[in-house]
């Protein structure tokens, strides 16, 4: 076996790391490791939201639509992501928040791969 491949299936992997495929916060020698990109395979139900917005964001982000409804709320205006393939992408600096307005399912790209913006599930 090659340890520099990885097949894996993104709802499966998902579901073991709060969505997050690749990142810096995979282990070492994961092929999915990565300090320049972060992948995410975000599965919504209708209604959820982010518990808080991101502020002072370091990274440029890709958010694109794979099915339902999605909402992002960035600083002065919403972007509404309804079509299948429909997109949003916002660079470093930008505040943001979001809320899935139908069960969606959404694919998030963000780069480089920096720690520090989990939200704590206790609050």
């Amino acid at each position: 076996m090659d340890d520099s491949v990885y097949v894996g299936n993104a709802g499966v992997d998902a579901a073991l790391d709060r969505g997050w495929l690749l990142g810096h916060f995979k282990g070492g020698g994961d092929p999915r490791r990565s300090e320049a990109v972060e992948v995410k395979w975000g599965v919504h139900p209708k209604g959820d939201e982010r518990a808080e917005w991101v502020r002072g964001e370091e990274r440029t982000a890709l958010l694109v639509l794979i099915s339902g409804r999605f909402r992002v709320e960035l600083p002065g205006r919403g972007v509404v992501l309804e079509r299948q393939g429909d997109y949003v992408v916002w660079g470093r600096g930008v505040d943001h928040s979001w809320v899935a307005e139908e069960e969606s399912v959404v694919l998030t790209v963000r780069w480089p791969s920096v720690p520090g913006y989990a939200v704590d599930a206790g609050g």
